[in-house]
């Protein structure tokens, strides 16, 4: 596969990011009704994510430097991250009683999804100010992601409104992040080393 197609590849799967992130917002904000194919396609939104993200990084990675490769690592490792808890939370939870649930939520369980959003919004802040720096990528649509997704990463830690709000947001960035990775062509990246 050439780099050109590998693009297409993973600018397609961030446009189904984003609307995924959308029928998600939509669906907990109550203006889609909770059906089977609502719930079983949640969690897919942070795994077509993680694949628009490794994208973009090999769209900048010539010119982000380390600092761009952290932010691919820990956004990468905080969105496969997400999406285990996604699919915890949609295939596992409903399952359990809620005395269960709520002994998992406080113990280690808890923990790990508080470390996964640690992780989640470091990376996204480390990729972000790459991105920024590289130029690659369209400066709003950086900044939007970037903006979005640090509410979009605290689930259980901020209102439901501002989470949703910031999950818009960012879905918003992906989706024109992935408009420009979709576009981008082999000889318009220019791999060169960055000890940035």
């Amino acid at each position: 596969m050439g780099q050109s197609a590998l693009y297409r590849a993973t600018g397609a799967a961030g446009l189904v990011c984003a609307v995924l992130l959308l029928v998600n917002i939509l669906r907990r904000a109550g203006v889609l009704r909770e059906t089977a194919l609502t719930h079983a396609v949640a969690p897919f939104g942070a795994l077509t994510g993680l694949l628009a993200i490794t994208g973009l990084y090999l769209l900048i990675r010539g010119t982000a430097g380390r600092l761009g490769l952290v932010g691919y690592l820990l956004n990468s490792a905080g969105l496969a991250g997400a999406f285990a808890i996604e699919y915890t939370l949609h295939y596992v939870f409903p399952l359990l009683g809620r005395t269960t649930i709520d002994g998992l939520l406080s113990g280690g369980t808890g923990r790990a999804f508080l470390v996964t959003s640690v992780v989640l919004i470091a990376g996204v802040l480390a990729f972000g100010v790459a991105a920024l720096r590289s130029g690659a990528l369209p400066v709003v649509a950086v900044v939007l992601y970037t903006v979005g997704m640090i509410p979009g990463s605290l689930r259980n830690l901020v209102p439901v409104p501002v989470y949703l709000a910031g999950l818009t947001v960012a879905a918003l960035g992906i989706a024109w992040m992935s408009a420009r990775l979709w576009a981008a062509r082999e000889e318009t990246v220019t791999l060169q080393v960055s000890g940035a």
